[in-house]
């Protein structure tokens, strides 16, 4: 028998209960008052715009289902799907444990509550498209708490609590539900409503912070031609002591941040941290049109269960990391060398990766669901990161375009939103360079053969030069010293692996370096240098005091075995880039200030 045989459902009903935020629980409650026949239900198995399995159901227990108050039996079909048999309308209700703070899942305590609906929400197989309505009550001792989600609200109380609709199970699981006793900051951008909504303790500048959000807002949605059209927008934000990421979803993105990210009343100064903060709200923006609207037809055509592969990662996460920064200088919140900067560092991290020469961008973009999510010891010599590599490759699409053509890259990403993001057609493999192909009339197979099906090394200095960028590799002046402008012209010793945070672990060892000739590990705990004590504070001053080329003892725990070596350190490499605007003539003066502005 089919499920759902006869009659499918118009409506689905959800109740979500929050009883108990001590005890890190979502009650569920999921009401069918019309079908005739057996049921199936499934639980998506990862998260639009994740690209890792992470089998949410395994977080549900406490499953029963009844028909007319009488229970059922559940069949178990697969990791995310069962079925309930019978006849009549139909009642399921089951717990989801909610303790996982990351933007991707759902968490419950005492402080705030927040979920995603692919982690709460089953679906009636063949229902995908009826009407979703979910009712989340107020949970109970939370004093203070109010609820900011895009769902469309259908009665509701002052904090936000009651009862929201969904056009389709895409729509539901697509607008995750924040609630907490929050901070609240309302913008405007271009007559749409938009907010920063802060989950925990901070102090900012918030009319500083929402006039620049409200500016980059305005700058990408100008791109597009203020389009989509949207009744509102949120900056759904957890502050916590530290902490960095963001998921994208169609009216709103879920984000993590450090408590010391932003500025206070009476700083002026541009942080590195909020910087680094408004560069997240971009990117996340730019997803509204690059991932949510203009996606990849395997994306589009997937039901979560399984794997939904593609070669294009690097399209809609490397474009929308290139012009993240690239927003932030549009909409003047950075200069031009502090704009270069930002490209420093994005090729100062490419450059000391030797899994740029091992992996290409295409094959990253396909691997990402076993590699990028998972990373381990040898990902630095292994894993080609396609948000980073992406960016410059974007960067020199564009900056190919814009020196061989008429056209740059905003009107490829036009270009795709009009075919493919506002009529809600999946992009097939290839798109972005089939159009680039078109619209500039340049054989670009030789360009898109190195950038992605290659590990050659990208055109960047050349490129740059074009436009009156100086590019140039030199060595790290610090272990601080991430790429871009530095005034220090010293260069320490180069061991070849880095150190976990606060600890003398290695948490990395480079493929062909020193460390690697000596035996060390990934996991081994280092003691002493040269018979000396080392400690994770003067680890760097250890190293500076020597020359490269100096062999010296080391002393390390492989395991619980006390083990010496002798390392030889190496010059430190040319694996720093800074980016410098240059004395240009008037025809690369017209071009970067047409990629630049004035």
């Amino acid at each position: 028998m089919n499920a759902i045989a006869d009659t499918l459902p118009t409506v689905v009903r959800y109740r979500v209960e929050a009883s108990d935020p001590a005890a890190h629980r979502f009650d569920i409650r999921c009401e069918l008052a019309s079908p005739s026949g057996p049921c199936v239900f499934r639980l998506p198995g990862w998260i639009r715009g994740s690209y890792l399995v992470r089998d949410f159901a395994k977080h549900v227990y406490g499953l029963r289902a009844f028909r007319n108050g009488e229970p059922q039996q559940i069949e178990r079909l697969d990791k995310r799907s069962f079925r309930v048999d019978g006849h009549g309308p139909l009642v399921l209700s089951y717990s989801v444990h909610a303790y996982d703070e990351s933007v991707r899942k759902a968490y419950l305590d005492a402080r705030r509550g927040f979920f995603n609906g692919s982690s709460l929400f089953y679906c009636p197989q063949g229902a995908e498209s009826a009407r979703f309505e979910v009712h989340i009550d107020r949970p109970a001792g939370t004093e203070g708490w109010k609820l900011a989600t895009t769902l469309s609200a259908l009665d509701i109380d002052t904090d936000g609590f009651g009862l929201y609709a969904a056009e389709d199970y895409e729509a539901l699981i697509d607008h995750p539900v924040e609630m907490a006793p929050y901070q609240r900051y309302n913008f405007d951008v271009d007559g749409i409503a938009h907010a920063l909504i802060l989950s925990g303790r901070v102090e900012l500048d918030a009319p500083r912070v929402t006039a620049d959000l409200a500016r980059i807002c305005h700058v990408e949605r100008e791109m597009f031609g203020q389009q989509p059209a949207l009744d509102q927008y949120l900056f759904l934000t957890n502050v916590v002591a530290a902490g960095y990421g963001g998921l994208e979803h169609r009216s709103s993105t879920a984000l993590i941040c450090s408590r010391g990210d932003f500025p206070r009343v009476g700083k002026a100064e541009l942080s590195r941290e909020y910087r680094t903060f408004l560069g997240l709200c971009s990117h996340e923006y730019f997803h509204l049109w690059n991932v949510k609207r203009i996606t990849a037809k395997s994306f589009l055509d997937s039901d979560l269960g399984a794997e939904a592969y593609s070669r294009d990662l690097w399209h809609y996460e490397g474009v929308t990391s290139y012009y993240d920064d690239l927003f932030l200088l549009r909409a003047a919140v950075i200069d031009a060398p502090s704009y270069l900067d930002l490209l420093a560092e994005g090729a100062t991290r490419l450059q000391r990766a030797p899994a740029r020469l091992v992996q290409t961008l295409e094959d990253a973009s396909f691997e990402t669901w076993i590699k990028y999510y998972q990373p381990d010891e040898n990902s630095i010599n292994a894993s080609t990161n396609y948000y980073v590599k992406g960016a410059l490759v974007a960067l020199c699409l564009d900056l190919t375009l814009r020196l061989q053509s008429s056209i740059t890259l905003d009107d490829v990403m036009r270009a795709l939103w009009t075919r493919y993001g506002a009529p809600g057609i999946g992009v097939p493999e290839g798109g972005l360079a089939a159009i680039a192909q078109e619209l500039s009339g340049l054989d670009l197979g030789a360009f898109f053969e190195r950038a992605l099906r290659s590990t050659d090394e990208l055109p960047l200095a050349e490129l740059l030069g074009a436009f009156g960028v100086a590019a140039t590799l030199r060595a790290s002046s610090s272990p601080i010293d991430d790429g871009g402008r530095t005034r220090s012209t010293s260069q320490s010793p180069w061991a070849g692996l880095r150190l976990r945070a606060g600890d003398t672990a290695i948490a990395q060892v480079i493929a062909g370096g020193p460390a690697q000739r000596a035996g060390l590990s990934a996991g081994d705990q280092i003691v002493a240098l040269d018979g000396l004590r080392v400690t994770p504070q003067n680890w760097n001053r250890r190293l500076d005091a020597a020359e490269a080329g100096t062999a010296l003892r080391l002393d390390y725990f492989h395991g619980e075995e006390l083990c010496s070596t002798t390392i030889e350190l190496a010059p430190a490499p040319l694996d720093t880039w800074t980016l410098t605007l240059d004395e240009v003539d008037d025809e690369r003066l017209t071009r970067r200030r047409a990629w630049l502005g004035a």
